[in-house]
């Protein structure tokens, strides 16, 4: 399998958190919305001390609120958690006029500003760390941060563009603005710059995304394997995996588990991002909590070996794990043959061979109990999943 550039999401440092200032725009009157959006509880916690925790987590240190519409609760519940907030006079002239309200209050010292509307509150941390430390002040006067080429929320402004942007009379708002700006899309797994939040229906949807934030979705494993740059083999071998991994969890959800496909099929496909470095495994789930992905981090970790204590049932870390050891490259290999090539391999290393005898043992009895659990034979199962041999 190819080796990857795997590396961990940037850290905040790059952009001097110090002099970078976010601008959460909180103004409208949620006219689409079964509540008000900035007080709507989402996790435990308001939509708006969500969105200013993105930044704090991230290092940004100033942080402030564009309120208008409900002002004075805005500004108070603002107040709880310790940001800074401004009155927007005119908010029925729409979200621009806030834009143009909070520029006009950074203090003079701000090098940039992130501009994010209260209705995308599960952005991840990683990604505002991420432009950070790419933005430069004399790099483009626009950072956007875009999932499989697709722009979305937070743009990060360099400071030199606050002028234009007060200045602004022409109409289009700041789509039209940052169209003739320069800038630059960064790459992030994060499909979350994407999701807003107008409707009622979009609420409940961000209340389960947020629930299942651990788990990388189909669109941000892609995204983060074209980050790292894995090449061909790697990508076909994840594929493959997946695959099989799939075919195991439906062979047990159709005996009456309840396993998540997509947490399988995910975590199948990233179980490789850092091979090439020394125990790929453990380094592997470091990157990919790194980015937020814990659920799916815990199950990369852990795919080199497994121990399933007797009695207990499988889960899709054992089904994953189970899975690449049915796969070479991009093709089936009987679970004995694959141990067989490790042990021939170090045939003359006794401390060697009783690892690998070892690791073979756990195999076979997650291999027994997938059978017992499914009721079928593996090889009858992997017949279903379109993977040659």
């Amino acid at each position: 399998m190819d080796h990857t550039r795997a590396t961990e999401p940037a850290q905040a440092g790059g952009g001097r958190p110090g002099r970078v200032a976010a601008l959460i725009l909180a103004a409208g009157f949620s006219t689409r919305m079964d509540g008000f959006k900035p007080l709507l509880p989402l996790g435990g916690v308001s939509v708006l001390r969500r969105c200013a925790g993105l930044f704090f987590h991230a290092g940004v240190e100033r942080i402030m609120v564009v309120a208008g519409h409900r002002a004075d609760e805005v500004l108070a519940e603002a107040t709880r958690f310790g940001i800074e907030g401004v009155r927007n006079p005119n908010p029925e002239q729409g979200m621009f006029s806030s834009v143009q309200a909070g520029v006009a209050a950074l203090p003079d010292d701000t090098e940039a500003f992130f501009l994010l509307p209260v209705d995308i509150p599960l952005v991840r941390v990683s990604t505002v760390k991420t432009l950070l430390s790419r933005w430069r002040p004399d790099g483009p006067g626009v950072l956007h941060p875009a999932v499989n080429g697709r722009r979305g929320h937070p743009p990060l402004i360099s400071m030199g563009h606050a002028q234009r942007i007060l200045n602004w009379r022409k109409g289009g708002g700041l789509r039209a603005i940052l169209e003739g700006l320069p800038g630059v899309d960064v790459p992030v797994p994060d499909i979350n710059i994407l999701s807003d939040m107008d409707t009622g229906e979009d609420y409940r949807a961000a209340q389960i995304r947020l629930r299942r934030s651990g788990i990388a979705t189909l669109e941000e494993a892609n995204a983060l394997l074209d980050i790292l740059g894995m090449g061909e083999r790697g990508r076909v071998h994840g594929e493959a995996v997946a695959k099989v991994a799939l075919c195991f969890t439906k062979a047990l959800n159709t005996a009456g588990r309840t396993l998540d496909p997509e947490l399988v099929r995910t975590a199948a496909l990233l179980h490789d991002v850092a091979k090439g470095k020394p125990d790929h495994e453990r380094e592997g789930g470091v990157l990919l909590r790194g980015y937020g992905f814990n659920d799916t981090a815990a199950i990369v970790a852990a795919h080199r070996d497994v121990s399933l204590p007797e009695g207990e049932l499988l889960g899709e870390r054992e089904v994953v794990y189970l899975a690449d050891k049915h796969v070479r490259g991009g093709s089936l290999i009987p679970l004995e043959a694959r141990f067989q090539e490790k042990l021939d391999e170090y045939a003359g290393d006794e401390a060697a061979v009783a690892a690998i005898t070892r690791r073979l043992n756990n195999a076979r009895s997650v291999l027994a109990a997938l059978e017992a659990e499914a009721g079928r034979g593996v090889d009858d199962i992997l017949a279903e999943c379109g993977v040659g041999s």
